[in-house]
């Protein structure tokens, strides 16, 4: 099993180039960042996952960016995103970002992807919250295209353009792994039909995982029926306990992500050394 860390880089926290250094030397196999291109003031949607969101929500760094920085600093260490808001973002742009980052870090990107849950900020991007889900497809779907054809074009509902020229290509074949963010409804169709990896959060019970071993299990199911193997799950903000880690082990996950809240270099480094102290048993 890997183990990395999810967490917003932010102006006030630890320095991407450093957190990246740190984690690669204690062992950990990857680094995701979060992002938000900001906050409402004024908002109607809650998060799904916390009572309220803090300061790391409006204060965090681009992702790509802090990303690029952290590549820089490592030599193995992946590095990716968890997730990038497509709805909010241009396709042909975010394309040329994804296939930049993989090639200056030589193929060690990973593009977790979601549609997002705060409805006010996808609207202020122009994105209607009720269509966002096909918004998405469209721009993973054309995004696709641009990295894996030297002259790609793509015609949808949201995401239209002629045959174009963009380089470079990624270093990843066909592309870098995409991770499909969320744990709704439908999901997992998703997933099996435009991503490489399902990426849920670890909102379930950590003494009793029989709903998500049911959930891994359509999953497979689902691919399985569209002539896929087995799907890898990355799973997101896993209790920092040896037996949870174990329990969601034998389920058969792929990459367990810890989360942390943005934190100083001198506040973060003792609690990422706990988490190495767990990595071991796994060794």
């Amino acid at each position: 099993m890997k183990f990395g860390l999810n967490l917003f880089p932010t102006d006030f926290g630890i320095h991407p180039a450093d957190l990246g250094h740190i984690l690669e030397a204690l062992g950990f196999e990857s680094l995701f960042f979060a992002e938000h291109t900001h906050i409402p003031v004024n908002r109607r949607s809650p998060h799904p996952y916390r009572a309220d969101v803090n300061q790391d929500y409006w204060r965090s760094l681009d992702p790509f960016i802090a990303l690029t920085m952290v590549a820089a600093s490592t030599k193995n260490l992946r590095v990716g995103t968890g997730i990038c808001l497509v709805v909010e973002r241009d396709p042909i742009i975010l394309a040329k970002e994804v296939a930049t980052l993989d090639y200056l870090s030589n193929g060690r990107f990973l593009f977790g992807v979601g549609g997002g849950w705060n409805l006010e900020e996808m609207e202020n991007h122009g994105t209607d919250p009720q269509r966002r889900w096909k918004v998405l497809r469209e721009r993973v779907e054309a995004m696709k295209t641009i990295w894996t054809q030297d002259e790609p074009a793509y015609d949808g509902e949201f995401v239209h353009f002629e045959s174009l020229w963009q380089w470079p290509k990624p270093i990843q074949k066909p592309h870098p792994p995409i991770l499909i963010g969320g744990d709704g409804p439908n999901t997992l169709k998703r997933v099996v039909r435009y991503g490489d990896g399902w990426m849920p959060v670890a909102a379930y019970d950590p003494n009793d995982l029989t709903v998500f071993k049911q959930r891994v299990a359509t999953l497979t199911q689902l691919a399985a029926d569209a002539g896929r193997d087995p799907i890898p799950v990355t799973i997101v903000g896993m209790p920092p306990e040896l037996d949870v880690l174990k329990r969601y082990e034998d389920v058969g996950v792929e990459r367990i992500l810890f989360w942390l809240d943005s934190a100083s270099k001198e506040e973060i480094v003792p609690t990422l050394e706990h988490y190495a102290e767990l990595i071991q048993h796994f060794s």
